[in-house]
Order: C-alpha cells, then structure tokens, then sequence
C-alpha cells in the first residue's frame, strides 16, 4: 500500500484558508525517531474488533487494546457529512457519506468508525471533507465517549497540535 500525506482545507473565518498535513510515519510527527519504539504503531480496521462476532457482540482485539494511549499510524477515508462539526471528523474502512438531516440516528457508520480530533487549541476548526484514503497519526483512545451533539464514539484518534499546518507557498 502507497502510503500517502493529505493536505486539507480549513474553511476558518479568522484566516484564509490553512492546511492540516496529515503525515504519515515519515518522522514529521515523531521528533525523535531513535528506538525503534518510538515510531508509531501502524494499526488497521480490521484490527480493531475480533471477527467472526461472536454472541456478545463486538470483542476488542488484543492489538487494539494493546494500541490504546499510543501513537498510532491509520489509513482510511473521511466521511463526507451534510454537516461537518468544529475540530473533529470520522474515519472510516471505506469511502461513505452521512446525511444527517435525511437518516437521523440511522446512519450506515461501520463500528470502526474513529472519530479524529484536532488538537484542543484547534476545537473551533472545520476541516472540509477530503475524497480518497488519508493517512493520519495521533494518539488511540477507546471506549464510550459522548460528545456534545450526544452522538457516542467508541474509537478516538487524537492528532498532535503540530498536525495543523501553515499554508505553503506552493499552493
């Protein structure tokens, strides 16, 4: 797989525009890349819940319970919402759209669905939507967490302030 670096347009009243580099395990996010450790864990989807499921419903993997609190490397796709909310986004296996307003509550969202949050300086932030796979690098949480629209994520990717970049020139 071709691992990719995504810039992003941020639609933000108070600026221009500016670019969330969405970096992969290059180094960019890792300052110090001197134990082998210290690189972040490239983790998949699929290693998120043991499958076939079983008659308890979704079991978390051993890789992914092992991956909460550390410095993950995730590629996928951005959900293309009707509403895209400040300083967060999902992710999921797959490209998807949601629409709020049509489908409600009911919506087509895999179970792995992540929820990626910028930094907490960065909570004001809408990041517009982003065809084709991203690859991002952030720190795992899990486990239930409700947000202020009182939608619940299960999975969490918290991306590191340094995530949010400044225009380049080139563009």
């Amino acid at each position: 797989m071709t691992t990719l670096t995504a810039r992003l347009r941020l639609p933000v009243p108070a600026f221009r525009s500016a670019s969330l580099a969405l970096v992969a395990a290059t180094g960019l996010l890792v300052a110090s890349a001197s134990h082998a450790s210290d690189a972040p864990l490239a983790l998949g989807f699929g290693d998120f819940f043991v499958q076939p499921l079983g008659p308890r419903g979704l079991t978390p993997t051993p890789r992914l319970l092992d991956a909460v609190g550390r410095e993950v490397r995730l590629v996928g796709f951005m959900v293309h919402r009707e509403h895209a909310q400040p300083g967060r986004f999902l992710l999921t296996p797959r490209p998807l759209s949601m629409a709020e307003h049509a489908d409600g509550e009911a919506d087509d969202l895999p179970a792995a669905t992540v929820t990626v949050l910028l930094a907490e300086g960065q909570a004001a932030r809408i990041v517009a939507h982003q065809p084709g796979p991203l690859t991002l690098t952030g720190r795992l949480e899990y486990g239930p967490l409700e947000d202020e629209t009182g939608r619940i994520s299960w999975l969490r990717l918290r991306l590191p302030p340094e995530a949010l970049a400044a225009p380049s020139a080139a563009h």
